[in-house]
């Protein structure tokens, strides 16, 4: 029996010392200052126009509605038609079965869930709070947007346009709390996922699927009907133990069909994975078009909740608890304490999920990498292969990152980058460093393609650089080396070195390079020259600006605060970042 040989790994780059640890908490004192944004404004035409303007166009509106309505009802041949329309279609199918009891638990963990993924969604968009229907997201074109205009004659980063939100509203409410907020989010839209996906087949294994999918044209005026005599505040009778009215039924049906399902689809269609692979379908719904898409199906599950919970307490309060939480159909009591008893567990989940992610950030990151690194890691495989024309590329490209201050910055800066080497060492065969110039003499690839910032933004250029696997071919990884960490000349927002991690795989792909041009020219500093990553099928914070060495490593766990990265340490992100 021969003993066990211990391997020592080589030694990091010398970069790895200038890495920093990491708190598992929100350190407030180390986070970016709140900064309050304004009351959201749509744009109409050249004119910005507050919300606000809602709250009184809304009141005057609905007081025409009811008198509007009123004055319909007393004509003769509206008389007529609501005998006719009642509002519930007479050739549609009654439901004997009432409300089930996985429909009702469904219903409340609906409920729960789209608490957290509303809260999320809301912080999320607070990280670029503007949304625009072009993809290049140039300051003016956005149509609506909570946050002052872009200041002009002066550096605005993405990151500087982020806003505070309330810790009530927002999960958890502080300012550029993306990663966190995108943990919530898409961790609860899993869950929400699954339990739509079981509603559906528990829907359509029974017959309660009648009360939601209109099987007759009747619907249509039943609902009509059933509008004025809401509006008119004479409400119609409510057999919704066995079917719904017109009005209901659209609506349900408007809810569980169509805005779920493209919330599914413009939320993925954000993915650089999934859009960079999709060519024309990638291109026609981009990514700003798909967050716009997006947040009006948000907008219109925040109205169906306001518009349903008020329906409940204003028709019949104890009759809707008793069918929706007791599965009886009278007017008793019996639902009304089942209803408290959810309302109290969301009202807790509520008060405790922004102090809890403040509290246990790091714990947040690493059960939202459980529930949902497994798909990112799948998406990763998908390689990107979409790509764009001159005419495409974004007259603005928003910039972000802290500036390189490092000494072993000037130098190579102050020479037009003619002494830099870039250092490719690790778990290499053949370690080696490269000039600017020898990186310039190897192959070229050039690429017109959509960078996908996790905050939010995009924009189209063309990058020119040399593939990622001929440095590969040139360095030859070790069998054991899994990972290729990226270091940057520049630090983090909190002090210590950025880099970031990538999967060998990843370096593989076709659109990966290191990029020295930009639209034509070399790269600006403030654009990460000399060098920046392009790893197109990642969201941009992974493609490390200012590169100043490649290491090559099995593991990355003895990495600053071994999460994958600068971000992924001090901020929370993931270090798989596709979708």
């Amino acid at each position: 029996m021969t003993d066990s040989v211990k391997v020592t790994p080589p030694p990091h780059d010398p970069i790895a010392a200038s890495l920093t640890p990491a708190d598992d908490r929100i350190v407030l004192s180390h986070w970016l200052p709140p900064q309050e944004g304004i009351v959201p404004r749509i744009r109409i035409g050249r004119r910005w126009v507050s919300i606000l303007w809602m709250l009184p166009i809304t009141a005057v509106a609905l007081m025409f509605m009811i008198a509007f309505a009123q004055s319909l009802r007393e004509l003769p041949d509206v008389q007529a038609f609501i005998r006719e329309y009642g509002g519930i279609p007479q050739a549609a199918p009654s439901v004997d079965t009432g409300f089930p009891w996985w429909l009702r638990l469904q219903h409340f963990l609906n409920m729960l869930f789209m608490m957290f993924i509303i809260r999320a969604g809301i912080q999320i968009l607070a990280d670029h709070p503007r949304l625009y229907w072009k993809r290049d997201c140039t300051p003016g074109t956005d149509w609506f947007r909570f946050q002052k205009a872009v200041p002009t004659g002066r550096i605005w980063t993405s990151k500087d346009d982020s806003v505070t939100l309330p810790g009530w509203l927002g999960i958890p409410g502080i300012r550029h709390s993306i990663g966190l907020a995108r943990w919530w989010h898409f961790s609860v839209n899993l869950l929400w996922v699954l339990n739509g996906i079981a509603f559906y087949v528990l829907l359509f294994a029974t017959n309660q699927w009648l009360r939601l999918v209109p099987v007759t044209w009747d619907v249509f005026p039943n609902a009509v009907s059933t509008a004025i005599q809401y509006a008119s505040l004479n409400f119609p009778v409510d057999h919704s133990w066995t079917r719904y009215n017109g009005l209901q039924q659209l609506s349900y049906f408007v809810t569980v069909f169509i805005a779920a399902p493209v919330s599914i689809a413009t939320g993925l269609m954000q993915s650089p994975a999934i859009s960079n692979r999709l060519g024309l379908l990638g291109t026609v719904l981009n990514r700003q078009a798909a967050r716009s898409i997006h947040f009006i199906s948000f907008s219109w599950f925040v109205l169906f909740i306001l518009a349903h919970g008020i329906m409940v307490f204003v028709t019949s309060l104890r009759q809707n608890t008793n069918h929706m939480f007791a599965g009886v159909a009278n007017s008793s009591w019996v639902g009304i304490p089942w209803f408290i008893a959810a309302m109290v567990i969301v009202g807790l989940a509520w008060w405790t999920a922004s102090p809890l992610t403040l509290s246990h950030a790091r714990l947040v990151q690493r059960v939202g990498a459980f529930m949902i690194g497994w798909l990112k890691g799948l998406a990763e495989w998908w390689e990107p292969n979409a790509q764009l024309t001159e005419k495409d590329i974004s007259p603005h490209f928003w910039i972000n990152g802290t500036m390189p201050k490092w000494d072993a910055f000037d130098a190579p800066l102050s020479d037009n980058f003619s002494s830099y080497r870039l250092r490719v060492g690790g778990l290499v065969e053949q370690p080696r460093e490269f000039s600017l110039a020898e990186l310039r003499a190897m192959p070229k690839q050039e690429q017109i393609t959509t960078h996908f910032c996790i905050q939010g933004w995009s924009g189209v250029a063309k990058w020119g650089g040399v593939p990622m696997c001929h440095i590969l071919d040139l360095v030859h990884p070790k069998a054991d080396a899994h990972y290729a960490v990226f270091y940057s000349f520049a630090d983090g927002g909190d002090a210590g070195r950025y880099y970031d991690v990538h999967t060998i795989g990843n370096m593989r792909h076709e659109l990966t390079i290191l990029a020295y041009d930009m639209n034509g020219a070399p790269l600006t500093v403030l654009h990460g020259a000399p060098l920046r990553l392009r790893c197109e099928n990642e969201l941009g914070f992974k493609m490390v600006k200012w590169v100043a060495a490649i290491e090559f490593v099995h593991d990355f766990a003895d990495l600053g605060a071994g999460q994958g990265g600068y971000n992924e340490d001090h901020e929370f992100y993931g270090y798989r970042m596709p979708i």
